[in-house]
């Protein structure tokens, strides 16, 4: 059963946020806004966990989740190889509706799912997402919506797809979606877009030209 907290209430924002805390430390999901829809989250370094929200998602390990941080420097500790121009990408555009696929730091001890040596990596623009990702860490997110469903852009949404999956569901009102973020493959020679979301192309490269890059559009 989840318990659910209204963030703009400032007492209330405080008891959801330690909770979720709570409920991430003890390998549970929780449900938690961003700039885009609702995601539901669970600790990227726990393979139960992360296997949890799968199954929640009713997705299976061929699509592993992508990763909220809640600092750019983050991604030096979660990839290698990081090209210029995606560092560019995340000095412009991080906090934002992008996720960049990138070059997994082999030391890492996670098993996010089928990933090949990558990792998706996502800095939301959103306060409570950013201070729940500061007391926890890197969490392993995907859209709170069953797959094949359309994503959650209210708490009610989220609650009614996953609420008997999740321990604790914040509820900060209606996000700016239905449209996800941008997901940009940096894996290659010139970067490729994977999903277009928020994010047009032509925004993206207005960042990576001036370095010698381009980023094709694949749909």
């Amino acid at each position: 059963m989840s318990t659910r907290y209204d963030t703009s209430v400032e007492a209330e924002r405080e008891e959801g946020i330690a909770d979720a805390v709570r409920a991430v430390q003890r390998g549970r999901l929780v449900i938690l806004p961003t700039d885009t829809v609702y995601g539901v989250g669970a600790d990227a370094f726990s393979p139960e966990a992360v296997q949890r929200l799968l199954n929640a998602k009713g997705r299976g390990r061929h699509m592993p989740p992508p990763v909220l941080v809640s600092a750019r420097t983050t991604l030096e500790a979660l990839a290698v190889g990081v090209p210029d121009w995606a560092r560019a990408l995340v000095e412009e555009l991080w906090p934002g509706p992008l996720t960049l696929v990138l070059r997994q730091q082999p030391s890492l001890q996670w098993d996010l799912g089928e990933t090949r040596g990558t990792v998706a990596v996502r800095m939301p623009d959103h306060d409570a997402a950013l201070e729940l990702l500061s007391r926890t860490g890197p969490l392993a997110v995907s859209s709170a919506n069953r797959t094949g469903l359309p994503a959650a852009t209210t708490a009610d949404d989220a609650e009614e797809m996953l609420g008997d999956q999740v321990r604790v569901i914040l509820d900060a009102g209606p996000t700016p979606g239905p449209v996800p973020s941008t997901i940009v493959d940096c894996t290659g020679d010139q970067g490729r877009v994977l999903r277009q979301g928020t994010l047009p192309v032509a925004r993206l490269n207005e960042v990576v030209r001036p370095l010698g890059a381009e980023i094709v559009d694949e749909g």
